[in-house]
């Protein structure tokens, strides 16, 4: 940490005017990155997120959610995130946890995130994966799928293709920051310096930015 914080390499924004780091320099900045497909996301970050912006907005605190795509490609899209936003609608897994734990309100989100929100930007290396590339991985990687009935073939095939997929995305800045998963956690200080950088449950977030906003 104290390292200047890269600028962030998003693609589309949603909610908020285009902004990045090197224009908010003055501030304290909370990057709350999440994917649409992200149950933990909604149950925890992002709500102290929005509490973090409504308390501390004032005070010179700037939140930016960031929605990236490492895995589930097919949900963690532009498409879902322009409906949370316009709609306050979950999707996948986070639509069915949250329905069983009784926290949406006809089928919507209690809470609408008030602050900017980007998707991170994400490079594609080839267009599609194909079905020699996976009976490759297969004959290097499982050596007994022949053993295998038709059904148990098929599952095999298809999580191959899933992994294989993914391998052909780059979310740009979750890279750049070496992000493990999401919820993520990115602060940076008013010099534009890197203060923090957190994956999971981060209990000290709201006591790094309090003293933050105080230098």
């Amino acid at each position: 940490m104290g390292k200047k914080a890269l600028l962030l390499h998003l693609s589309d924004w949603v909610q908020g005017q285009p902004t990045n780091l090197d224009q908010l320099l003055g501030r304290v900045v909370l990057i709350e990155v999440f994917q649409v497909n992200c149950p933990g996301c909604f149950l925890y970050s992002l709500p102290q997120a929005i509490d973090l912006h409504q308390r501390y907005y004032d005070k010179g605190l700037s939140v930016i959610g960031m929605a990236t795509a490492f895995e589930d490609f097919d949900k963690n899209n532009l498409q879902n995130l322009e409906l949370l936003i316009s709609q306050d609608k979950v999707i996948g897994e986070p639509l069915r946890v949250l329905d069983k734990e009784n926290r949406l309100i006809n089928g919507q989100l209690p809470y609408h995130i008030p602050f900017p929100v980007a998707m991170d930007k994400i490079s594609k290396q080839q267009e599609e994966i194909t079905d020699d590339e996976i009976t490759r991985f297969i004959n290097q990687h499982i050596p007994d799928f022949s053993h295998h009935n038709q059904d148990e073939q098929k599952q095999i095939q298809q999580k191959v293709s899933d992994y294989l997929q993914s391998s052909l995305y780059t979310p740009e800045t979750f890279t750049l920051y070496a992000l493990r998963g999401t919820p993520s956690h990115i602060v940076v200080d008013k010099k534009g310096d890197l203060s923090a950088c957190e994956f999971g449950y981060f209990s000290e977030l709201e006591w790094i930015i309090s003293n933050l906003l105080q230098e």
